[in-house]
């Protein structure tokens, strides 16, 4: 399949361009999964990826919530 099939590539997007096609992607994902082709899952799987790892390499020292850490999900009361 063509990256042209796929969307702009995501180093040519702008910053709040990527925020909505990550927010896109992650919306279709569940849907894709369970009624998609197997061709449909993989170039979600694909531009997910990408769009992804654009992120984080614009973004290398975000900060995680606490919560969202292996330790902070430990800390919770509900974890026990």
């Amino acid at each position: 399949m063509s990256e042209q099939s796929r969307g702009v590539a995501p180093r040519q997007l702008g910053e709040a361009q990527l925020l909505r096609e990550l927010e896109a992607v992650h919306r279709t994902r569940h849907e894709t999964l369970l009624h998609g082709s197997d061709d449909a899952l993989a170039t979600h799987t694909l531009r997910m990826k990408e769009l992804e790892g654009e992120y984080l390499r614009r973004h290398p020292d975000r900060a995680p919530v606490a919560g969202r850490t292996r330790a902070g999900a430990r800390a919770r009361e509900d974890w026990r």
